[in-house]
């Protein structure tokens, strides 16, 4: 049994003081009288001192993509090997890890790397957060992320191209429902697949209750998205009124990935970003603001995604998003909350985002207190992963 002690625990439902027992991979026991419950001093192997620090629950990041690396043009990675990106996811899980993530969604990378990554960190091979995956992400012909993406058309295909990542394993369906910025050519907020391929997309996902993700980022595409289903809306760095009213009607979950416009447009050409992304970047930025405030007063469910690896935007510094998101409107505590809870329901996990008995021990100490100072996430002194320190 191990104990973490002196500390104080913040999460959703407040700061108190406490300390927390640990068994086999899961929280015991919680509260002042932790040690006395757990049977006493002798139950207690080994102990964490947190005295004057805070204990909260490992980040939960529900979009970024382990193949990628953060370098200025993600498309020069399409000539690395399977071995270089296996290489990198591993590299990437780690930083991820030690910078206090303790769970991650991969929405998009070549063939079976995200989804084969999450059975090495759960077998013990490599080090990382628990990893959920979609596979790879269904899109037309020629759309956004055409390179590492199962292209379909029509209904028929987009559902055969859906079931396939059902049958490699994967734990959420991802598509492309409007351009994106990375992909040159692509018109950012233009439509992609259309209403009757969304709804063939979610009709594929019903049968086993798989939750499904769509990239959009235009008024239009987020709007067939939502009609058709999905469960999460992805950048919607273009949504308007209705589209937010629609969102928060429905329950649609919002991941906005501030990181991966900060990234892109805080950085431009001068970096080596092509200058075709920045230009887009830079215009989805201006309206990215209004889309805050639209989901802000519709009171949009939000769940926390960075879009980790994109240009700039690097796995180590994935706690920056919860800065980002309280700098658009958020509170410290509605960032913790989009970080944990949120995130959890988004990804269909009843086990984690709360620090209380049956929960996994994916624990964080601070120095000081992220619903006081949302810059505490950024370096933990310690991290927990199913118990274990890892960092």
């Amino acid at each position: 049994m191990h104990v973490i002690r002196g500390g104080r625990v913040v999460d959703v439902d407040g700061t108190r003081e406490a300390d927390v027992a640990v068994a086999d991979g899961e929280i015991i026991a919680v509260g002042p009288d932790a040690v006395a419950e757990i049977g006493g001093e002798d139950a207690v192997d080994s102990e964490t001192d947190a005295s004057g620090s805070v204990v909260a629950p490992g980040l939960i990041d529900a979009h970024v993509h382990v193949m990628m690396d953060g370098r200025p043009d993600v498309a020069t990675a399409v000539s690395d090997s399977d071995y270089t990106a296996s290489y990198r996811a591993a590299g990437n899980l780690r930083d991820a890890l030690e910078a206090g993530v303790t769970t991650v969604r991969d929405l998009g990378s070549r063939g079976t790397l995200a989804l084969d990554a999450g059975e090495a960190v759960a077998a013990g091979e490599i080090d990382g957060p628990r990893v959920l995956a979609c596979g790879r992400n269904v899109i037309m012909t020629g759309g956004h992320g055409n390179w590492f993406g199962r292209e379909a058309d029509g209904p028929a295909e987009v559902r055969k191209a859906a079931r396939e990542q059902l049958k490699a394993g994967a734990d959420v369906l991802k598509c492309m429902a409007t351009g994106g910025v990375l992909t040159e050519g692509a018109v950012t907020g233009a439509p992609e697949l259309t209403p009757d391929e969304l709804a063939a997309f979610t009709d594929a996902a019903a049968p086993t209750d798989t939750p499904t993700a769509a990239h959009a980022h235009g008024e239009r595409g987020i709007k067939n998205a939502v009609e058709a289903g999905i469960t999460s809306i992805e950048h919607g760095t273009f949504m308007d009124r209705e589209a937010a009213e629609m969102m928060a009607e429905r329950g649609t979950y919002w991941v906005p990935t501030a990181s991966a416009l900060r990234g892109i447009a805080d950085n431009g050409v001068e970096a080596g970003i092509p200058e075709d992304a920045v230009a887009k970047a830079e215009d989805a930025a201006d309206r990215f603001d209004d889309a805050w405030d639209r989901a802000l007063d519709a009171d949009v469910p939000i769940a926390m995604g960075t879009d980790a690896g994109t240009p700039f935007n690097f796995f180590g510094d994935i706690p920056r998003e919860l800065e980002y998101m309280v700098d658009y409107g958020l509170s410290p505590e509605g960032a913790l909350e989009a970080a944990t809870v949120n995130a959890a329901d988004l990804l269909g996990l009843d086990d984690v985002g709360r620090i209380e008995g049956g929960y996994r021990a994916d624990l964080v100490v601070l120095d000081a207190d992220p619903t006081e100072d949302v810059t505490a996430w950024r370096e933990p002194d310690a991290v927990f992963a199913a118990g274990d320190q890892v960092a």
